[in-house]
């Protein structure tokens, strides 16, 4: 079973203000109402510690694999729930620079394994909504 999950933000500010507050992971605590801490060594092929914990849901320490990291362009890794194929996500971030003062976010995770059926209501609204309130608080704080 897979799903995906796909969301996105027009900005009113550049790709490189935005990548400094994304990748800000220390002020996390402080801003983000989803992802409420990344540590580690951000580093393609890198492990590193994420807690999430989406609006109304229980919060969730795991530890994914970083699988890109361009600057500016886009922060990606994999992650599994207890051991590959149980229940994996692929999370992206991806910023689009319009060479106009503008930067399109996107923020998106593709699931997969045999439990994702189980977690689909969790997915469309409680995942949905953390994603939805963390690209309105990026926007903010990189518009100000």
């Amino acid at each position: 079973m897979a799903k995906e999950i796909t969301t996105q933000i027009l900005i009113n500010a550049g790709p490189e203000k935005v990548w400094a507050i994304l990748t800000n992971f220390e002020k996390y605590p402080d801003w983000n109402p989803f992802i409420k801490s990344i540590q580690g060594e951000i580093k393609v092929g890198s492990k590193i510690t994420a807690f999430i914990e989406p609006p109304g849901g229980k919060g969730m320490t795991f530890k994914p694999t970083v699988l890109a990291f361009d600057g500016c362009k886009e922060f990606r890794w994999l992650g599994h729930l207890f051991f590959p194929g149980l229940f994996d996500g692929e999370h992206q971030f991806e910023l689009i620079n319009h060479h106009n003062g503008t930067t399109t976010f996107i923020q998106s995770e593709k699931f997969k394994g045999i439990l994702v059926p189980l977690f689909k209501k969790m997915l469309d609204v409680q995942t949905m909504n953390g994603f939805r309130l963390m690209n309105e608080k990026l926007k903010e704080l990189a518009e100000q």
